[in-house]
């Protein structure tokens, strides 16, 4: 552990859950909390006495240091809502846009989201500190890469010259778990114990990726009936139909690339959930691809140190798994 005095604490406040960090010399994680008090799991509704819980003592032995948060604590439905900044947008940009304000347990910044205007505009909250703590950890991927974030709306950011450039949302998890729960394509595993069957799942991404002029809601519908016709065990069809959302994801992903010429590939965030769409990708031809997680603590360090906030512009200490 890095004994050196700590120089700010980090917060990832998003809608599940809610992770502190402690972050000494060079953004170098000293001590970590968490609670399961996401903006839609706080108790009571109080976000300042789930502030305090968690970062009280922090903050009675060190009152001088900043505190940044990150994440949905700063939408609509959070603390304080910080209004977004659109892109094309880099750390100073980002920076530029925090929101502060007194919490009875000092003061607290809140990272804004980001916005793609145009004339469907897309949004993103929290995403934008990951994607920036892979740049401050991964200095070569600033200069072009495509990052995905896989999860319940997962975000697909094209960074340029040190730019979050563009990016694009798609609901692919909530998809899942509400045809999971309350469709009958969810019905035959419901009523029997789901198992994993990679073969199912990479059934999915083929049809998805090699369909033709079917709707999506079509392509759907074969997780019924290939089940019907004996074709796919009940077991097997929240895989399959897994396959097929995250297939049809990369499809639309993939119609961008007409040539096939794809900037470095990375994935952020949990390790199985990124096999997942590693997998998915290797159907598509897209072999090497980075996978890094726990980001966040280094994002919350970078645009720490773009709003002056720290002195240290390195991230050598900040603790995170890479592998390809």
């Amino acid at each position: 552990m890095n004994m050196s005095s700590p120089r700010l604490i980090g917060l990832d406040w998003g809608t599940s859950s809610l992770r502190g960090y402690l972050l000494g010399d060079n953004g170098a994680i000293q001590e970590t909390q968490s609670r399961p008090w996401g903006i839609l799991h706080t108790p009571g509704g109080d976000f300042a006495a789930a502030y305090r819980d968690l970062v009280g003592d922090w903050r009675a032995r060190w009152p001088e240091i900043p505190v940044l948060a990150s994440g949905m604590i700063g939408s609509r439905q959070g603390w304080r809502e910080a209004p977004y900044v659109e892109c094309p947008a880099d750390p100073a940009r980002i920076a530029g846009g925090l929101l502060a304000f007194e919490t009875g347990c000092g003061e607290l910044r809140v990272v804004p989201g980001l916005l793609r205007q145009g004339e469907l505009p897309d949004v993103m909250r929290g995403e934008e500190t990951q994607i920036l703590g892979a740049m401050a950890l991964e200095p070569q991927l600033a200069e072009h890469a495509l990052l995905v974030l896989p999860g319940t709306h997962s975000k697909w950011a094209v960074l340029r010259e040190g730019r979050i450039e563009t990016f694009a949302t798609h609901m692919t998890g909530e998809l899942f778990a509400l045809l999971r729960e309350h469709s009958i394509l969810g019905r035959p595993a419901r009523e029997e114990t789901p198992d994993v069957s990679p073969d199912a799942f990479l059934r999915g991404v083929r049809n998805a990726l090699g369909s033709g002029p079917e709707s999506v809601s079509a392509r759907l519908f074969t997780a019924r009936s290939l089940f019907l016709t004996g074709s796919l065990r009940a077991a097997h069809t929240l895989e399959y139909l897994s396959g097929l959302l995250i297939g049809e994801e990369l499809r639309s992903v993939l119609s961008r690339f007409p040539d096939g010429e794809f900037p470095p590939v990375v994935l952020l965030g949990e390790g199985a959930l990124c096999e997942r769409y590693r997998d998915a990708m290797a159907e598509c031809g897209i072999a090497r691809i980075r996978v890094l997680e726990h980001t966040a603590p280094a994002g919350l360090w970078r645009i720490a140190v773009a709003a002056g906030l720290v002195e240290s512009e390195t991230s050598a200490g900040l603790a995170t798994s890479a592998h390809e």
